[in-house]
């Protein structure tokens, strides 16, 4: 089998992730290993976080439409 030292394609997945951490704290934007680690955790952050932003939009609408209709707590009805 003959022997893989992927040149330029090595290079380029290594520039890749080290072009995503650009501004990261010491070591996670400069070395490989702890770049690839930083990425990795900023993804699962990221996409967990777009969820969470869905699910507080929702409930905010959810919220604002009974707070249209009058019911509120901090300013309670006069009957």
């Amino acid at each position: 089998m003959p022997r893989v030292k992927r040149g330029t394609k090595r290079r380029a997945r290594r520039k890749k992730y080290l072009r995503r951490t650009k501004g990261f704290f010491l070591t996670k934007s400069k070395l490989f290993q702890s770049a690839q680690e930083a990425v990795g955790r900023a993804e699962r952050f990221a996409y967990r976080d777009r969820r969470n932003r869905k699910r507080i939009a929702t409930a905010a609408t959810a919220s604002g439409s009974s707070a249209s209709c009058g019911f509120s707590a901090s300013a309670p009805r006069r009957v």
